[in-house]
């Protein structure tokens, strides 16, 4: 079922701030209609701009007339009337990261009746909210997106109680074993008896000059929904091979003229599901560049062309393309924990439970006379889950089990305090 645009979005293409508005609806569920601007047109006579040029873009106009002209995407954020302030002034758990994991723990955390508050520093559903379609989560035998699966988990968390406050970020925090306060980016400070960090992973980057230049200018993160259907007649580059990549590549190929893997193993096989494999080999415009890396970027105002480095015979081959997805894995958002003392393993991901005793001992802030539950970090009354653990399984199933599992061992916790 089609439903009505909450909003129509005018802008260039190639605007980063578009695209940000752009990827946070589509992450969102909210429907929209992307109405792109070309330089050779003018500026269509309902906007009132004087050319497509006009500093005012990117325009939104809502269901309800009401117009935004450049919008952040906390300004749509309120619009839409998600942007909420804390209701307490102390809650019995705190969450960080609303993905899969955070979802689950909101879910199960305000279900048996924890006061709870859900943080989110852009949009509910984390990376895996990017992905078309998750074909392998139990249930859904035809799949469903990252995005709707998210918005369901959205809804059941506030039909049970939990408070979601989206576009705030941690800048500080001080935990002891009987309390937590976090202090976000907009001045607000939540209080929480428990913590739980379900973070996730900031997307791996190139590393290549004007790659940040280029983002939102035809670099992408991740697997691109909000990208697709602007892909008519492109050819477009996507590196990275694994589950996510693979699924991306099926789904721009609907639009695109042809889809280039770039991958630096030898086969698709070692990193993908059997059955993305079989279905990227049988889809013609999929090409497949083993053994390979992306080393240059080019454009102006946007990308126009990536260099391909063979990693065995040193061979370049430069495609003109104005879409460069990057599925490159992650690295976790622990910095925060570094800074108070928490354990995390040499890739930074949070140390939990049985696994503390390989990065020695934890007495400098453990002072329990137990030992730690087994998603409890190295401080008392602060958990983990989901993919920015030490250890995880980075399945959407995976992390949405291991949500409901902390809030176990949470009432645990609270029980024993």
């Amino acid at each position: 079922m089609n439903l009505a645009p909450a909003v129509r979005l005018y802008g260039k293409r190639g605007s980063p701030q578009a695209y940000a508005i752009r990827d946070f609806l589509q992450r969102s569920d909210v429907p929209f209609e992307w109405i792109g601007l070309e330089n050779q047109e003018p500026a269509p006579a309902e906007l009132g701009l004087e050319s497509v040029d006009d500093s005012r873009l990117p325009v939104c106009i809502f269901s309800d007339g009401t117009r935004m002209e450049r919008p952040t995407v906390r300004q749509v954020t309120e619009k839409l009337g998600w942007f909420l302030h804390p209701s307490r002034e102390e809650y019995d758990v705190a969450i960080y990261g609303a993905g899969p994991a955070g979802l689950s723990a909101s879910v199960y955390a305000a279900s048996e009746g924890l006061k709870t508050v859900l943080v989110e520093r852009f949009a509910v559903g984390g990376q895996a909210g990017t992905s078309p379609r998750i074909e392998n989560y139990l249930g859904f035998p035809e799949g469903i997106s990252g995005a709707e699966l998210a918005e369901r988990a959205r809804e059941q968390a506030m039909k049970f109680g939990a408070e979601i406050l989206i576009q705030r970020a941690g800048v500080r925090g001080e935990f002891t074993p009987s309390k937590g306060v976090v202090d976000l980016d907009d001045g607000t400070r939540l209080v929480s008896r428990v913590s739980v960090c379900t973070t996730g992973v900031e997307y791996r980057r190139l590393g290549l000059p004007d790659e940040d230049r280029l983002f939102g200018a035809g670099i992408y993160y991740g697997a691109g929904a909000s990208e697709a259907k602007l892909c008519g007649n492109e050819h477009v580059v996507m590196v990275g091979a694994g589950n996510s990549s693979a699924q991306a590549s099926l789904h721009i190929a609907h639009y695109a003229r042809k889809v280039t893997i770039v991958m630096r193993g030898e086969r698709l096989n070692d990193n993908v599901s059997e059955y993305l494999v079989d279905r990227v080999t049988r889809t013609p415009n999929i090409e497949l560049m083993p053994k390979s890396k992306v080393v240059a970027l080019h454009g102006d105002d946007i990308l126009r062309a990536v260099t391909i480095r063979s990693c065995e015979t040193g061979e370049e081959r430069t495609i003109e393309t104005s879409f460069l997805f990057l599925c490159l894995g992650g690295v976790p958002n622990t910095q925060w924990a570094k800074e108070v003392g928490i354990i995390r393993d040499e890739q930074g991901y949070l140390v939990t439970g049985p696994d503390l005793r390989k990065f020695g001992p934890v007495t400098e802030s453990w002072k329990l006379n137990r030992e730690p539950y087994y998603l409890e970090t190295s401080m008392p009354g602060v958990f983990a889950a989901g993919d920015v653990r030490h250890g995880s399984i980075k399945r959407v199933a995976s992390a949405v089990g291991e949500g409901a599992m902390t809030i176990a061992f949470v009432h645990r916790y609270l029980a024993s305090g």
